[in-house]
């Protein structure tokens, strides 16, 4: 289909579909790559004779509006939506758009040339910047950013290593502190940690936190109370359920954030298991549902609204070509006490769960 008055443009996205490949390869073939097949190659030389597809040597319009995008893997937490809260108030406050994007899939975004196309998609979308939020594996799109000269900055970061990331978070170290510390002066002694997974900053900062403050008041760190998985409610239920039935079980659990917290409440309720008179729960975000758990949740709070807005503000900063006034930014953190937490049982220990 070659274009002219009326009709269709052929794109290199027409030429990936017609032969069955990305248009990464499609890239590759038509630059003269040696990492494809010869007969890849020649189908998608045929298919770009067929559909007359011509590349644009001109350069792409400056779009009318421009836009920022924020870029996750799965929108499906309180904790993301309070982000993107502030995100969308600082975007509409600077008269810019926001766009949300799935990052492309973790088996490829790894991949240099995926990477820069993605990235270029974007910037043709009219994308001035990207705010990550806790983004998995994100060095290749944070690369392909930078050499496009698009500022990229993440909120929590997840896996990253890359020496040109620029990110947003909490104090999570003291916020964990503050929250162990609460629980000593409480009079309890065994407390266990169920936390985020391993490859997140915030998760790993946390859980020193904790092992902080027990350090600190002399009480001996039990590996065996010590559990990782994802920021998830199956998280806090499962380890929880295991922690509570072993021999010697805890009488208080702090959690990596208030969706593991959720499933230790809800784990603590199936047992029998009073909480806070025979176990204290303590969790992290101080989201929504944290005031609305049974009973109401003793939580670390963090101004998830003042991430997003911080992370927005940066890529402005960064977009009119000034360096961020730090690259690693964090935010207060405080300790809502409710109803969740309260002083050791009587004699210190507490039985195995029923």
């Amino acid at each position: 289909m070659v274009s002219g008055s009326g009709q269709h443009r052929a794109t290199l996205a027409d030429v990936a579909t017609a032969v069955g490949v990305s248009r990464a390869t499609v890239s590759k073939a038509l630059n003269g790559r040696e990492d494809i097949s010869a007969d890849t190659r020649e189908r998608v030389l045929q298919a770009v004779a067929e559909l007359g597809y011509r590349p644009s040597t001109a350069p792409a319009p400056a779009p009318d509006r421009r836009a920022l995008a924020v870029v996750f893997d799965i929108p499906a937490s309180p904790y993301i939506l309070g982000v993107l809260q502030g995100v969308l108030a600082a975007t509409t406050e600077a008269g810019l758009d926001l766009i949300t994007r799935l990052a492309p899939a973790r088996g490829s975004r790894t991949q240099r040339a995926v990477a820069r196309e993605w990235i270029d998609e974007q910037k043709a979308s009219g994308v001035v910047g990207f705010v990550g939020l806790t983004l998995s594996q994100p060095d290749g799109l944070i690369e392909a950013a930078s050499n496009a000269s698009l500022p990229f900055v993440m909120v929590d970061p997840v896996d990253t290593h890359h020496p040109r990331m620029v990110s947003v978070g909490s104090s999570n170290w003291a916020g964990a502190r503050t929250a162990a510390e609460h629980l000593i002066e409480l009079g309890h002694r065994r407390i266990a940690w169920i936390g985020g997974p391993e490859a997140s900053d915030a998760a790993r900062d946390r859980l020193y936190g904790y092992q902080a403050a027990l350090d600190a008041a002399g009480v001996s760190i039990d590996a065996s109370l010590i559990r990782a998985g994802q920021f998830a409610i199956e998280t806090g239920a499962e380890h929880a359920r295991d922690i509570l039935t072993s021999a010697n079980p805890p009488t208080a659990i702090m959690a990596g954030d208030d969706e593991i917290a959720v499933g230790v409440l809800a784990a603590a309720h199936q047992l029998g298991i009073r909480v806070p008179q025979e176990l204290s729960v303590m969790g992290f975000d101080d989201t929504p549902q944290a005031a609305w758990t049974t009973p109401p949740l003793t939580t670390v709070h963090q101004h998830l609204e003042g991430m997003g807005a911080m992370a927005v503000q940066t890529v402005l900063v960064m977009a009119e070509g000034n360096k961020p006034s730090s690259r690693h930014v964090e935010l207060a953190t405080s300790l809502m006490v409710r109803d969740s937490t309260a002083p050791v049982p009587v004699g210190g220990h507490r039985p195995p769960g029923r």
